[in-house]
């Protein structure tokens, strides 16, 4: 039986989140979102110069004597290298990070490796150990989340956190930007930061102690990272104008970065999980959510994004080495993985999580806002 879904008339997202909503014009509320919300806090104007040169002399004063004066972490993405190289021309000392959780492809590697090389950084690599990281992701796939990378995420930011702390660095610089992230469905995904979704994950499908994992709790996140270190992140390029295409030119012309041809081309599991997994076991493309960012932040048009989801997600011959080479590495029979693959169906609010410690922190911090007349932020 053929689903029909509902398209947005501005953007391309579609019925396939069961929260999207759509006016009388036919457009959905993440344009609506946009607008109204998202748009606010985006600045790629004079405006965005000015505050962005006010950060940048404040993380430069915090840093001053220091080694470092703010901490990068790099996976060898478009963003993250962009974002690398404008610190170098802002003249900031960043402690680049990498951490390896055991997907890099080769390519990767080797932009990071250039990358480094040109700016002349320091670079500090992060191995996750590859026993749990294994089985934590095999305990996800066998909880049949949609949101299969959490385990590479919160490796990521979490090993970013605990090494900003241990070498005292207050500023943490994040890709992170509005310009090609805006629009994500909260119904596809939960956040890679709930610690308590993971451990409880793993209690209940994993088998390999997490010894080493750099798991992060709720108050670890909301409290003693930024309020009892004062440690601070960053978007720079929510400052500034931002373009995807031209960053990956200037990258290519200037440290010799090769595109990987596809989004997170840089992890060759997220590579498969986003353009295999999520659209066969739960209809999710993600070229929708990101084209749809695109198109609202004026970088692209509809009409080029349609064309663009008419292609298709995977070369024939290129999915079948990839999932030979996943279920290689996870030690998965391709017969277990399809298992996996077609098994139920679960939310992430079957399985314990810090929603409710979150909502209760939103409550708090709305009072205060309204006793105090301040806006608090506690990350970006």
């Amino acid at each position: 039986m053929t689903t029909h879904y509902q398209v947005c008339t501005r953007c391309v997202m579609d019925t396939s989140d069961p929260e999207i909503t759509f006016d009388a014009d036919g457009v959905c509320s993440h344009c609506r979102y946009f607008d109204e919300v998202t748009s606010k806090n985006w600045f790629p104007n004079a405006e965005g110069e000015r505050l962005l040169q006010a950060k940048l002399a404040e993380i430069k004063r915090a840093g001053a004597g220091q080694d470092y004066d703010c901490i990068l972490g790099l996976s060898g993405g478009v963003d993250s290298s962009y974002l690398a190289l404008k610190a170098k021309d802002w003249g900031l000392r960043p402690l680049v990070v990498h951490v390896d959780a055991g997907w890099n492809s080769e390519l990767a590697v080797s932009n990071i490796e250039s990358l480094v090389r040109y700016c002349n950084y320091d670079l500090h690599t992060i191995v996750i150990d590859w026993d749990e990281m294994r089985d934590l992701q095999l305990a996800f796939l066998k909880s049949g989340l949609s949101n299969q990378d959490t385990p590479q995420d919160h490796a990521f930011f979490a090993s970013l956190y605990r090494y900003a702390v241990k070498n005292k660095i207050r500023y943490i610089l994040s890709g992170g930007n509005i310009a090609t992230e805006s629009i994500l469905p909260k119904s596809w995904h939960s956040s890679p930061m709930d610690g308590t979704l993971i451990r409880d994950i793993h209690k209940k499908f994993g088998a390999v102690p997490l010894k080493t994992f750099p798991v992060i709790g709720f108050w670890q996140y909301y409290l003693w990272y930024p309020v009892v270190h004062g440690m601070r992140t960053f978007r720079p390029l929510n400052f500034m104008p931002y373009d995807k295409a031209e960053a990956m030119a200037t990258l290519e012309r200037e440290t010799g970065w090769r595109s990987y041809g596809r989004k997170h081309g840089e992890s060759r599991f997220t590579k498969f999980f986003q353009n295999y997994y999520l659209p066969t076991k739960f209809g999710y493309d993600k070229r929708r959510p990101h084209l749809s960012s695109l198109i609202v932040a004026g970088q692209m048009t509809r009409e080029a994004a349609v064309l663009e989801l008419g292609k298709p997600l995977y070369d024939p011959e290129e999915l079948k080495a990839d999932e030979h080479f996943l279920c290689k590495k996870l030690r998965l029979t391709e017969a277990q993985f399809q298992e996996l693959l077609h098994a139920r169906n679960r939310d992430y609010t079957e399985f314990a999580n810090w929603d409710r410690q979150k909502a209760a922190m939103g409550t708090v911090r709305r009072l205060l806002q309204r006793l105090s007349g301040k806006q608090i932020k506690v990350y970006y």
